[in-house]
């Protein structure tokens, strides 16, 4: 990571200790502390305990010695001292690696059902962002009248996205007890059938949840889980409940599998008698959402063999998406109406309800619920505030800029040691260790902490520094202020602008996608391999590269910042040509490969969308925000760059089949 600014830390960190110096275009020279940290993290991740505790000592004086110190305890945690731990927790007292420790210490008591100390260390618990902890305690509340313990449970234990201890150890002392009704086990395993393949994680849930309420029935769900066709196959004869609701179980997931088959299973007599309405209309909730995610004519229909207020939130939201497909607006407005209230309160489904109820109204009266919903949400805060805002007639334009940050406000900012420690750690290329220090220190992870005007000057510190990723994400939680020029910063502004003159690219359109692809991190990695500002794979940087004549390409060469830019753009132009111009097609096909995106728009005789309305049915919900946000992003710095009004509806324009007569380029990677 290379910063402009960085060595004025220096002077900030005192007895803290030396950051590293690391100035724009250069190598950062460790010095042996430096080198000391990095070979700790290093032995951290390879579990190396005894090399830890060996290098400690030398770490002393260093900015990120909390980070050593944390290191080598939570490696041996499981043999260390309790009074070990304690002075851990009194020498680096409000640090967010003392509150880290604390959590793996308070899951580690859990475990041991040591609840003597559990209940002593929890109060203690900032962040208490941990749901399994979050769960031991209740488990051990369990005689509380103070509290609902048994509705919290339920709470925790159905959001987990893990087959967690925790949560599943309180959820069986509530059911044993009778203050849990097994329902709610049998929810979680329709939740662990439903939800995809997630190297079988999904499966764990389902049978776990399962064998609290019986052991051998956990054998059962496991079996329905990879051949739900043969369980329904012996299902002749009377069924008992637990009996239904493995038939359920198997129902969800065959849904899963092949919703055309479940459509067709569902519908023998035998199953419309003996299973309920509830059980029907969930099963035909994940047939409706299975087959919307395939893209089907037939989702909506399945959709309307249930009955909306007996399924869950993700089946209503793939309702909404089928009925808008299938331009049924009145679908639309059932399946919102539908929704909880939490669930109604997302901008998408506030726009689109309006969208809904403006379609079907007759009368000027009928008029004013959809304009009140839409005004409820516009904004520039993201697409469907965007959207709302042009429906209403309002210029999309920036909000006027907040009062100038004092230099007491910035200084403030720049003492604070967790802010610190974190641009220290992003300096040392620790960028994981630095962003959760960073998001603890300005208390990005609860609702709470720091105020507008605090978070402008924490944002403005990373700005200072070009940690833009936390410079964007910081001023992104202002509540009544909103900073643009720190939300939608132009880093490299000559460079990406000579570069989208030179191949005829919107600059709004490359900045909107780097924005989104890494924040505007040099040297920013994904988990797949995409390196860079415009994350580009290897395989499509040397396929571009050829391309756009960059004969003496290098594959170390993609992290430099204008080989990297002139290869994204160059890829860029290449997929918006081959898409006619369209860009949320585009963007799709450079976050998903462009083969998706072409079965994604349909085949001859299918309907041309709105693209808002396109890119909300992308089946990936990954590509589907990614769509959404990088045009989002487009709209807002057209608007930075020209100071003048944008339209997000322009720029969408519509999605449809393809045009036969244009050439499609197959060598696209």
């Amino acid at each position: 990571m290379q910063f402009r600014t960085i060595l004025t830390l220096i002077g900030l960190l005192g007895a803290l200790g030396s950051l590293p110096a690391l100035a724009q275009g250069q190598t950062p020279g460790l010095s042996a502390s430096d080198a000391v940290i990095l070979e700790m993290r290093e032995a951290f991740a390879k579990g190396q305990t005894s090399r830890l505790t060996e290098l400690l000592p030398r770490a002393d004086g260093h900015v990120l010695a909390p980070w050593a110190a944390y290191w080598e305890l939570h490696a041996r945690l499981e043999a260390a001292e309790p009074r070990e731990i304690s002075r851990f927790l009194s020498r680096f007292a409000n640090t967010y690696q003392e509150d880290r420790l604390r959590n793996d210490w308070l899951l580690l008591l859990g475990q041991r059902q040591e609840w003597g100390t559990f209940m002593a260390e929890y109060p203690n618990f900032r962040m208490n962002d941990d749901r399994s902890v979050q769960c031991y305690a209740l488990l051990t509340d369990f005689k509380s009248s103070e509290r609902d313990v048994a509705q919290q449970v339920e709470v925790r234990w159905l959001a987990q996205r893990d087959a967690d201890e925790g949560c599943a150890a309180a959820a069986e002392q509530q059911l044993k007890a009778g203050k849990l009704q097994p329902q709610t086990a049998w929810l979680r395993a329709r939740l662990g059938m439903e939800n995809g393949n997630q190297r079988n994680g999904n499966q764990r849930i389902a049978v776990q949840a399962v064998g609290l309420l019986d052991a051998e029935w956990a054998n059962t769900a496991s079996a329905i889980y990879g051949n739900p066709e043969h369980y329904l196959e012996g299902k002749l004869l009377a069924l008992r409940l637990r009996t239904k609701e493995l038939v359920t179980l198997a129902m969800i997931r065959l849904a899963v599998k092949d919703p055309d088959l479940a459509a067709l299973e569902i519908s023998k007599l035998r199953w419309k008698t003996q299973l309920s309405q509830e059980e029907r209309s969930w099963v035909w909730g994940v047939i409706g959402k299975s087959a919307a995610m395939r893209l089907s004519d037939k989702s909506l229909a399945y959709f309307m063999k249930g009955e909306d207020k007996l399924m869950q939130a993700d089946h209503l939201a793939w309702k909404v998406r089928a009925a808008l497909r299938a331009g049924n607006w009145e679908q639309v407005a059932a399946a919102t109406a539908a929704m909880s209230e939490s669930q109604r309160q997302d901008a998408t489904w506030v726009y689109w309800r309006a969208r809904a109820l403006l379609a079907l109204a007759k009368t000027p009266a009928d008029r004013v619920e959809p304009q009140r919903l839409l005004q409820s949400v516009a904004g520039v805060q993201g697409f469907y505030e965007l959207l709302a805002q042009e429906e209403l007639g309002l210029a999309i334009t920036p909000p006027p800029m907040p009062e100038p940050l004092t230099e007491a406000e910035k200084t403030a900012a720049s003492s604070n040691p967790g802010l610190q420690r974190a641009l220290a750690a992003i300096a040392l290329g620790l960028r994981s260790e630095g962003v959760r220090e960073w998001n603890y220190s300005a208390n990005l992870h609860t609702l709470g902490g720091m105020n507008d005007r605090e978070l402008l000057a924490a944002a403005d510190l990373a700005c200072r520094h070009e940690v833009w990723d936390r410079c964007i994400n910081t001023s992104e939680r202002t509540r009544s202020v909103i900073d643009l020029t720190q939300r939608f910063p132009m880093p490299h502004k000559q460079a990406v602008l000579a570069r989208t003159r030179e191949i005829g690219l919107d600059p709004a359109y490359v900045y909107g996608l780097i924005r989104q692809e890494s924040r505007f991190i040099l040297d920013a990695r994904s988990g797949v391999g995409a390196s860079g500002l415009m994350q580009v794979m290897p395989a499509t940087a040397r396929w571009t590269a050829k391309k756009i004549g960059m004969t003496s390409f290098q594959p170390h060469q993609i992290t430099e910042r204008d080989t990297n830019i002139a290869i994204g753009t160059g890829y860029l132009k290449l997929v918006l040509d081959d898409f006619a111009g369209s860009m949320p097609l585009a963007a799709a096909a450079y976050n998903a490969g462009p083969g998706r995106p072409r079965a994604w728009r349909g085949q001859p005789g299918a309907p041309v969308l709105e693209a808002a309305i396109w890119a909300e049915n992308v089946p990936f919900s990954e590509t589907r925000d990614y769509v959404k946000k990088v045009l989002a992003n487009t709209t807002i710095y057209a608007a930075m760059i020209s100071g003048q009004t944008q339209s997000l509806k322009a720029r969408l324009g519509q999605v449809g089949p393809p045009d036969g007569a244009l050439t499609v380029n197959r060598d696209l990677p």
